[in-house]
């Protein structure tokens, strides 16, 4: 099939696992241009195919997409990205007409899975149907097949890993799968590559669980084209030189990752610690870069085509010796650990690998297990409502205890899963006012009181609820819809600027003139039409709340102590807010002039 843009395939790999059908299907010429790749595209797609609100993220209409960006299987630095895009199985919004409403969900993943699609000649791969019994699909380029994966069905993501690699007779595959707990329909999965990262937001792992999919194994022998090879090049080299230059930000992602994030925060306030009642964690040098290079890190290791390296591994001491992993970063650090009060890197390495083993989003699972100590502290629950579990704060033990439940989806795990909105209602007594979430997604490691402005903003308006990687403005928001549309890593967007600007580089690949003006327009496009699709399932300006406890208490360690969000204040930021999107103040709805200025009147409801 020939595309229509060089840099493109302009193909899609369609599998309905009900019908057995496989498909390669064309991409419009001017849908890739309107929405690039990546989230955007995959956004479209979903859009179009769901033309019926109310669908639940389970049924076998739901789309399940793989989507790599036009930057994905070109040398570039750090253009791993993937974004999986379906219908969320963990939003709900406050009031609407169908029972199944919920946001879209799109989560980023890094790795090599999304270059090797592309390598394999897809622009993306979208899933639909349920298979009757457990299967995986095989894409060796022009080869795709549906394969019994019965004998895979129940094994943790570390296991499956070494065995799709032994298996498949290659390690030249790269794989995406899922653990028992999406088997399970746990509706906090997470879908995994490389056994730690992660896919890890808004239940992608249980959508792929429903449809009785426990792997994508990718071959190719390709690589995408463009339009100008010499200035690609010429880019491509400045892009080179630039990351491996020795500046303090790129020291400070090659030496500790993410996780000098722990420290910063804390010491700036803004840390989740017990559940979000404190920003300021007083043992956080315990779980630390500095404590997790002396005893547990022995390798730093990188995704495709990138100079950071951030991802860091080693072997825990100790209790938990013996147990190789990853970790801790910032929001597998916090949300297990300060959040949780554990200070003990081994027992928290623990955690972090019986999470990802299970295939559970960690950020959630943090979050849900600290609602829960703080409802035990305060004695709203019992050890009866917990199993026996006995789940006080920092107890590692204890913790392990209830992800394991998580993961079999059986007794208070099964309560657990439902996340922190759902069990405030069952608890009751108040609870709902530590409960942090927005719109039904848990927040992630990043608090608010000492930054409303943006974590406030970014959290309320995020189109997957919840999201700290949203931003607190528009041009940022569109900005991390247009990255996550090219398949470029949020950690190193803002280098590629002046001659290696998104722009100059997307003129190379695809012969097309961009400026950076247009370049952040398919973002607040993409934007847009997932704030359209939340609007159609009935989501309005009710939605867009902060959690109570935001508002009524107060931290009492650290630079953020004595303050509290203004309730009054974050509603005019928020207004300020809409304002500048050119969205209705009242429903929160963009207007007819918005949808028609990016070309989405067809959108209009």
């Amino acid at each position: 099939m020939e595309h229509n843009i060089p840099g493109y395939y302009g193909r899609l790999l369609e599998v309905n696992l009900t019908t057995g059908d496989i498909s390669k299907t064309a991409l419009s010429k001017e849908m890739l241009k309107d929405f690039a790749g990546g989230r955007g595209l995959g956004m479209k797609l979903l859009y179009d195919k769901l033309t019926k609100p109310g669908i639940s993220a389970f049924s076998p209409e739901n789309v399940l997409l793989f989507m790599p960006g036009p930057f994905s299987g070109l040398p570039l630095p750090s253009s791993s990205r993937t974004c999986v895009v379906t219908k969320s199985p963990r939003t709900s919004p406050i009031e609407s007409d169908y029972p199944d409403a919920s946001t879209v969900s799109y989560s980023n993943i890094g790795g090599f899975f999304g270059p090797e699609l592309r390598f394999a000649g897809y622009d993306g791969l979208a899933i639909t149907g349920k298979a009757e019994k457990p299967v995986y699909l095989y894409i060796k380029d022009d080869k795709v097949e549906i394969r019994d994966a019965t004998e895979y069905w129940g094994m943790g993501t570390d296991a499956l890993e070494t065995r799709l690699i032994r298996d498949l007779g290659s390690d030249s595959f790269r794989s995406c799968y899922i653990g028992p707990a999406a088997e399970k329909l746990v509706p906090l999965a997470s879908v995994l590559n490389t056994a730690a990262r992660a896919a890890g937001r808004g239940g992608t792992g249980a959508v792929m669980g429903s449809k009785m999919l426990k792997a994508v194994c990718v071959s190719g022998s390709g690589i995408p084209n463009v339009a100008d090879p010499v200035k690609f090049n010429e880019l491509l080299e400045k892009a080179r030189q630039s990351f491996s230059e020795d500046t303090p930000s790129r020291k400070w992602w090659r030496e500790g990752g993410t996780t000098n994030a722990l420290e910063e925060s804390s010491n700036g306030g803004t840390m989740a610690v017990k559940n979000y009642s404190e920003g300021t964690f007083s043992e956080v040098q315990k779980i630390g870069t500095g404590a997790s290079r002396k005893e547990i890190w022995k390798r730093d290791f990188a995704c495709y085509c990138c100079y950071l390296a951030c991802k860091k591994s080693g072997l825990a001491k100790g209790a938990y010796g013996g147990l190789v992993h990853d970790g801790p970063e910032y929001e597998t650090g916090s949300l297990l650990g300060s959040n949780l009060l554990i200070s003990d890197l081994a027992g928290l390495s623990k955690c972090i690998y019986v999470a990802d083993d299970l295939g559970l989003d960690i950020i959630s699972a943090g979050n849900i297990i600290g609602f829960l100590m703080e409802a035990y502290d305060k004695k709203l629950i019992d050890k009866d409502f917990l199993d026996g579990i006995d789940l006080t704060w920092g107890n590692v033990e204890a913790t392990i205890a209830l992800l394991q439940k998580m993961g079999a989806n059986e007794g208070i795990g099964k309560k657990a899963n439902q996340g922190v909105k759902k069990l405030a209602e069952t608890i009751g007594q108040g609870s709902e006012s530590f409960a942090i979430h927005v719109k039904g997604h848990e927040l992630a490691g990043w608090n608010v009181h000492k930054s409303v402005d943006w974590f406030g903003i970014s959290y309320t308006t995020a189109n997957r609820g919840a999201c700290h990687m949203n931003g607190g403005e528009a041009t940022p928001q569109n900005l991390s819809a247009l990255r996550d549309s090219l398949g470029i890593c949020s950690f190193v967007d803002e280098w590629y600027i002046n001659d290696i600007s998104f722009a100059n580089i997307m003129a190379a690949i695809t012969g097309i003139e961009w400026t950076n003006e247009t370049m952040e327009k398919v973002g607040e496009r993409v934007y847009n039409l997932e704030k359209m699709f939340n609007y159609r399932e009935g989501f309005r300006r009710q939605d867009d709340c902060l959690p109570e406890r935001f508002y009524k208490d107060t931290y009492t360690i650290g630079p953020a102590a004595g303050v509290k969000v203004d309730r009054q204040h974050f509603t005019q930021i928020l207004e300020k807010y809409y304002e500048s999107r050119g969205w209705d103040k009242e429903t929160s709805k963009p207007t007819t002039a918005k949808l028609k200025e990016l070309g989405l009147a067809y959108l209009d409801l």
